[in-house]
């Protein structure tokens, strides 16, 4: 392309573009986790895993999606000094593999976290409207409860993060214990009616069924841990922060996921768990809780399943809002977005951007009367999965790039046999979702929906280096 058909980035500005903020690793643990939505995870696709995956052995899942994602973790956090800018994926792909797919890992990012912080409104609305009607409200449509949600989202994302990490702590702390009381309650009862399930450590139980099913749902449950490093500019001394909050994240997400699950399958009995999982997916955790909590303990369920979609929802909002910022800082997107709020340091508008995508997307699926949990969820948890696995196989191949081109003075396991290791996995992890994508999206085979989200990140992808080239979009370190 001649430089006559080039279109100059605009020049940087002479106030420095960046946001502010002080989180230690704590809050950055806590906007990270509550992504993940441990509560919602343990009340959906925990069931879901158990009842379509390989029944009692479903939890033995979570520790090889869990050692697989330390494995990559080892790599990302110690390429963390050499990626000196915010964006996680965005960043790491673009210093590895260049600034065309950078960027369009960038665009593919935005796509999944956009679509998922849309689809999770199709669970809170509902959650919502249930929960009250069991305290004698009117049944009202789901919608209006989502746009309850979308407000208080759009009001707490246009401040410091801070308050959003304060928020969050508070909502994630609350739904871990009540989850931590049952699991304290069921283990120290010796069990459910067959007392401690065998599944976790038995062979026959793991392989059983179809454990590449159950691997796609403990995969979307880790979705969100690998944004540690999209708060680079917004934490307190990145270098140690970032790798801290990284581990203690996906160590924390592993074991809580892997001793809950467990225990709700001793419970309910290793002999009847899978139909037990398979009658009541939705309701499971709520009825297993009040057997061993009481009533009072089964509102409490209801009522912190609700609030933990909205920590979901708020830390995706946090995600994709820095997203957004970081490439029109970079000048692919306007460059009004890169500006950071005056008084709070916040990426103000690029969270209201955000906020309009979002509000599009939900009111497309409103005008459309689509069903909010098995069309709206389904359809963009699908886009989402796609797009997670595929950014975390080109970042972990640019990080074992980012070590061969640079002198690091690291240890061979460091940055080739784990980034390896995770690399591999991360491919066997990546075909499991492509084999099981039109039964996240509910065909019974490749059709259109599974061919629309392929096309949706050939698109994305392709995206980036054409924006770039056209803008001449100058590399983080220029």
């Amino acid at each position: 392309m001649s430089d006559t058909a080039q279109v100059e980035a605009p020049p940087q500005s002479a106030t420095p573009r960046r946001l502010r903020g002080s989180l230690g690793v704590a809050s950055i643990v806590f906007i990270v986790v509550a992504a993940a939505s441990p509560l919602g995870v343990i009340g959906g696709p925990v069931p879901l895993g158990i009842a379509f995956g390989n029944g009692a052995g479903f939890p033995f899942i979570f520790v090889v999606v869990t050692a697989v994602l330390l494995l990559f973790a080892v790599g990302f956090t110690n390429a963390t000094p050499f990626v000196k800018s915010a964006g996680a994926f965005f960043a790491y792909v673009e210093k590895g593999l260049g600034r065309g797919p950078g960027f369009g890992a960038a665009f593919a990012a935005l796509l999944s976290y956009l679509a998922l912080e849309a689809g999770v409104y199709g669970l809170i609305g509902p959650g919502a409207n249930a929960l009250l009607q069991s305290y004698g409200l009117p049944d009202i449509p789901w919608w209006l409860y989502a746009a309850v949600a979308f407000v208080v989202v759009t009001a707490l994302g246009y401040f410091n993060i801070a308050l959003s990490g304060r928020v969050l702590g508070v909502l994630l702390i609350a739904e871990v214990a009540i989850v931590l009381v049952l699991d304290a309650v069921v283990v120290f009862s010796g069990g459910g009616p067959e007392g401690y399930s065998s599944g976790i450590l038995s062979p026959t139980d793991i392989v059983s069924g179809a454990p590449g099913f159950a691997i796609l749902f403990a995969i979307l449950s880790f979705v969100g841990f690998e944004a540690t490093a999209v708060f680079r500019d917004e934490a307190r001394d990145p270098q140690r922060t970032i790798p801290k909050a990284t581990y203690i994240s996906l160590i924390l997400i592993g074991v809580f996921y892997t001793l809950s699950s467990w225990v709700l399958i001793s419970a309910n009995g290793e002999s009847t768990i899978v139909q037990n999982a398979t009658d009541n997916a939705g309701s499971i955790l709520a009825t297993t809780t009040e057997q061993y909590l009481g009533v009072v303990g089964g509102h409490i369920i209801q009522v912190l399943f609700v609030t933990s979609l909205f920590a979901c929802i708020l830390s995706f909002h946090n995600i994709g809002s820095r997203y957004v910022y970081t490439l029109a800082d970079r000048g692919a997107l306007h460059r009004s977005l890169g500006q950071p709020h005056a008084r709070h340091g916040s990426p103000a508008l690029a969270s209201i951007a955000t906020s309009a995508v979002v509000a599009v997307l939900v009111a497309i699926a409103v005008l459309l009367h689509l069903d909010p949990i098995t069309q709206l969820y389904t359809w963009l948890g699908g886009i989402s999965a796609v797009g997670i696995m595929l950014l975390l196989v080109l970042t972990s191949a640019s990080v074992l790039i980012i070590f061969r081109r640079n002198d690091h003075g690291l240890g061979r396991w460091k940055t080739l046999v784990a980034p390896g290791l995770g690399l591999v996995g991360l491919l066997g992890f990546t075909v499991i979702v492509f084999q099981n994508l039109p039964v996240l999206v509910a065909e019974e085979s490749y059709g259109p929906f599974s061919f629309g989200i392929i096309a949706l990140f050939v698109i994305a992808f392709a995206l980036g280096p054409i924006v770039a080239a056209r803008r001449r979009i100058p590399t983080a370190a220029e």
